[in-house]
C-alpha cells in the first residue's frame, strides 16, 4: 500500500480562530438515541425482522416446545452463509433469552454499518472530524428497513475488518494473509455479499491514496501481485465453504428468474435505496435543508486546499456503483439484490473523502446545526415510524391468544390499490409492505404453524418436516384474502404456492393484516366459510369452516385473468 496519505491540514481562514474538532460526544449520543429506540419497541415496522424473530425463537430452544418438534428441526448442513444470527441464535440464545438477543441483533444491524465506516476513516484521516457525524445519516437505508439483519451486520463487520487489515498492510505478508483468510470465513458465513464488500474495501486500499500509481510500472505491477494476493486469500474459505456443501442458495427455485431495473424510474429508484427508508421524499427533504442551511451560512466543503480523497476507495465506490445499475433486482430465489450495492458505495464513498476540515466557529456551529438536522432529525421521524406502527402489533398480538397451540394459520392481507396507498410506517419505499411478516410472530406467540417462516435451502438450517412440509413456502409473501375468491388471483398464486389448492383442509384458521383498508379487487367482501374469532381493526383471525362446499359467487371485482407481474 502507498504509505502517502493526503491527509487534511488546518490552515487558517479569514484570521478566524479554528474548531479544533471533535465527532466522539455526538456518535455516542445517536448511539444512546438508537439503543433507546430499540428497547422502547419490540416489533418495529421492518420487513423481514418478525420472520428472524420467529426463527431466532426456535433456534434459542423454542423448537424444543410442543409441537415444534414435529414441525421443524435444525439442520446446519443446509447452508454455508447467511447463517450469523442464526448460529448466535443456536449458542447464545438459550443463555440470554431470544428477546434480548433479537433486540441487540437489531441495534447492531443499525450501527455496525456507519461505525465501521467511522472506524475506517478515523483510521486513513487521523482524526475524530466532524463529516463522521454525517457517516450516520447511512445507519437507515432500504436493506436496513427491509430487516436485512445478516446482511447489515455484515456490512459493519467488513468496514470493522477492514481497518485491521489496513493496519496490517505494511508489516508481514504472511500475517496478512492468515487475517484475511479468517476475515473471509468470518464474513462468508455471515453474509456472502460482506465478503464482496470486504474484497472491494481491501483492494482499495491497497490500491493506495493517488493516482499516480496507475503511470509507474513496477509499482503497478506490485500491485497486481497484491491484489492477487487479497482475492486468493478471501476466496479460499468461501471455495472450501461452497466445495462442503451440498446445498446453494435459489437450489428450490427454477432457473435464474431475474428481474431487472430495466429503466431509467427503476434505476434511479434502486441507486436511491442507499438512503431511502418510509417515506423517500422525507429522506431526502432532510439532505435538502441541511444543504440549504450550509449554503446559507457558506460553510464549504473545501478550506484548506489539502482536502484527502482515498484513489483506491473511489476506485472501489465507482465499480460498486456500476454493480448497482447492472446487478438484476431479483435473482436465484434471493430478492432485492440490487438494493445491496447503493448502500455498500455509500458507505465507500463517505469514507474516501474528509471535507469540512477546517472551520471557524461560526461555520462549526452552523455545520453541526446542519448534521443534528439530518442525522438525528431523520433518526426522530424513524422513531415516528415505529411508533405509529405499535399499534398494529399489538393488534396482531391480540388476535393472536386467540389461535390455540398447535393450529394452522394461513396469512393472508386486504391489498389496497397501489394508487392509494397510506404514507405511513405500513409500507416503504414505494410500496413495499412492512407488515408481511407479522403473521410469523404466531410461532413464538401462540405455538401455532404458519408457512411463511423462512426455511430456504442454502440460507437458513430450518427444516419444515412432512406433513407440514407440504403446506409450507421457504420464503413466502404474504397474498391477498381475495386469492380465496377470485378464481383468477387463485390461479396464479397456486404456481408458486401450492397449498392454496386444499387450503380449507390444511389449515385451521386465516389471519388477514391490513384488514382495516378495503382490498382492491373485492373491497371489504369476507370469503364464505370465513367465521371471525378476534377483531383487532387492523388484523383479523377467522376460523375456516371445513365442511362448506366449494362454489361460491365471484365478486364482480375480481379480474377476469393475471399476469405473475399483477
Amino acid at each position: 500500500m502507498d504509505q502517502v496519505a493526503h491527509k487534511p491540514e488546518p490552515v487558517a481562514s479569514d484570521n478566524a480562530p479554528l474548531v479544533s474538532q471533535n465527532s466522539t460526544p455526538f456518535i455516542v449520543a445517536y448511539i444512546a438515541f438508537v439503543a433507546l429506540l430499540v428497547a422502547a419497541f419490540k416489533f418495529p415496522p421492518l420487513l423481514d425482522y418478525p420472520n428472524h424473530y420467529a426463527r431466532i425463537w426456535l433456534l434459542s430452544g423454542g423448537i424444543s416446545q410442543q409441537p415444534f418438534p414435529q414441525i421443524y428441526s435444525i439442520d446446519w448442513n443446509r447452508t454455508f452463509t447467511n447463517v450469523g444470527i442464526d448460529l448466535l441464535a443456536y449458542w447464545i440464545g438459550p443463555t440470554v433469552g431470544p428477546s434480548l438477543l433479537a433486540r441487540s441483533l437489531l441495534f447492531l444491524a443499525i450501527i455496525l454499518p456507519p461505525l465501521g465506516a467511522i472506524a475506517l476513516h478515523r483510521r486513513l484521516f487521523g482524526h475524530a472530524f466532524y463529516w463522521q457525524i454525517a457517516i450516520l445519516y447511512l445507519s437507515w437505508c432500504s436493506t436496513m428497513v427491509g430487516g436485512f439483519l445478516n446482511f447489515q451486520i455484515g456490512l459493519g463487520l467488513a468496514l470493522l475488518l477492514a481497518c485491521v487489515d489496513e493496519r496490517l498492510q505494511a508489516g508481514n505478508p504472511f500475517v496478512l494473509f492468515a487475517w484475511r483468510m479468517f476475515a473471509s470465513l468470518l464474513l462468508t458465513v455471515t453474509h456472502i455479499f460482506s465478503l464482496g464488500f470486504y474484497i472491494a474495501l481491501v483492494c482499495g486500499l491497497e490500491f493506495s491514496w493517488s493516482f499516480a500509481i496507475l503511470r509507474a510500472g513496477r509499482a503497478l505491477a506490485r500491485l497486481a501481485v497484491r491484489l492477487a494476493a487479497v482475492f486468493t486469500a478471501c476466496a479460499l474459505p468461501a471455495v472450501a465453504l461452497f466445495l462442503n456443501t451440498s446445498h446453494l442458495p435459489g437450489v428450490e427455485g427454477a432457473g435464474l428468474q431475474a428481474i431487472w431495473n430495466d429503466s431509467v424510474p427503476a434505476l434511479f429508484i434502486n441507486i436511491i435505496s442507499a438512503v431511502s427508508t418510509y417515506v423517500p421524499t422525507v429522506d431526502l427533504s432532510f439532505i435538502t435543508v441541511a444543504t440549504i442551511v450550509l449554503v446559507f451560512a457558506r460553510v464549504g466543503a473545501s478550506q484548506s486546499g489539502k482536502q484527502g480523497i482515498h484513489a483506491g476507495l473511489a476506485i472501489s465506490a465507482s465499480g460498486l456503483f456500476i454493480l448497482a445499475c447492472l446487478s438484476p433486482l431479483h435473482a436465484l430465489g434471493t430478492g432485492w439484490i440490487s438494493w445491496r450495492f447503493p448502500i455498500m458505495a455509500a458507505l465507500v464513498a463517505a469514507v474516501m473523502v474528509c471535507p469540512f476540515t477546517v472551520l471557524n466557529r461560526r461555520q462549526a456551529m452552523w455545520l453541526l446545526v446542519a448534521l443534528g438536522i439530518v442525522v438525528f432529525g431523520r433518526t426522530g421521524w424513524i422513531g415516528f415510524n415505529w411508533w405509529h406502527s405499535q399499534k398494529d402489533v399489538a393488534a396482531i398480538e391480540a388476535v393472536l391468544v386467540s389461535a390455540p397451540p398447535g393450529s394452522a394459520i394461513m396469512p393472508l392481507k386486504r391489498e389496497p390499490d397501489p394508487a392509494h396507498l397510506p404514507r405511513n410506517s405500513r409500507y416503504y419505499f414505494w410500496q413495499e409492505d412492512t407488515f408481511r411478516h407479522l403473521p410469523t410472530l404466531a410461532v413464538p406467540l401462540s405455538h401455532a404453524f404458519v408457512p411463511t417462516v423462512f426455511t430456504a435451502i442454502g440460507k437458513q438450517p430450518l427444516r419444515v418436516l412432512p406433513p407440514w412440509s407440504e403446506i409450507a413456502v421457504p420464503e413466502g409473501n404474504l397474498l391477498s384474502l381475495s386469492v380465496l375468491i377470485c378464481p383468477a388471483v387463485m390461479a396464479r398464486d397456486t404456481t408458486y404456492t401450492p397449498y392454496l389448492r386444499d387450503w380449507r383442509n390444511r389449515f385451521d384458521f386465516v389471519l388477514v393484516v391490513n384488514a382495516d383498508t378495503p382490498d382492491k379487487y373485492i373491497g371489504d367482501v369476507v370469503p364464505a366459510g370465513l367465521k371471525l374469532v378476534n377483531d383487532g381493526g387492523f388484523a383479523k383471525l377467522y376460523a375456516i369452516d371445513k365442511t362448506l362446499p366449494v362454489g361460491e359467487p365471484v365478486p364482480a371485482g375480481c379480474p377476469a385473468s393475471l399476469t405473475g407481474a399483477e
